[in-house]
């Protein structure tokens, strides 16, 4: 890792690791307090944001994605903070995509590998987290198990009408 991506990942950590804490509590409450988020309740403000012409490695399953909230940030009103619960049965693929966010991704369980442009592959395990920065291209996840599913929490922060996930 570069020093110039090390700095911006070391910056970005106490944001995200704040984003995460404020995030875990407001998904908690939805699920104590109402129904669990829906994109109706949201005016089909995210249906659109996550591109679904998935390319899928041949022979290989995909990610499915829950959204479980999504919020207008108090200090600025033309972005969001969106989370979603993304799943990799054993052996799942995600080719290669980027995002119009910055994001946080948190693993719940299991084993990722992942690349993203101008680094090398990187594997991490449940407990830990890495950093993307808006618009750098992720050349592709992956579920390292063929046996055990895995999950992340992927947390973005956005502008209005941004596209969270865009497949190359």
């Amino acid at each position: 890792m570069t020093t110039v991506a090390a700095g911006r990942q070391s910056e970005a950590r106490p944001f995200a690791l704040a984003a995460l804490l404020a995030l875990t509590a407001a998904v908690a409450m939805t699920f104590l307090v109402r129904p669990p988020f829906s994109l109706r309740a949201a005016g089909d403000l995210l249906d659109w944001t996550i591109c679904a012409a998935t390319s899928a490695a041949p022979g290989r399953p995909t990610t499915t994605t829950t959204v479980v909230g999504s919020e207008p940030l108090a200090a600025d009103a033309q972005k969001r903070i969106t989370s979603m619960v993304v799943d990799f049965p054993p052996n799942a693929f995600t080719p290669e995509h980027h995002h119009e966010a910055d994001l946080y991704v948190y693993v719940l369980q299991g084993t990722i590998r992942s690349q993203l442009g101008g680094q090398g592959v990187m594997t991490y395990t449940a407990g830990q987290s890495f950093f993307e920065p808006d618009g750098s291209t992720h050349l592709f996840a992956e579920n390292a198990s063929a046996t055990e599913p895995a999950k992340i929490l992927a947390v973005f922060i956005h502008r209005d009408g941004a596209r969270l996930l865009v497949f190359h």
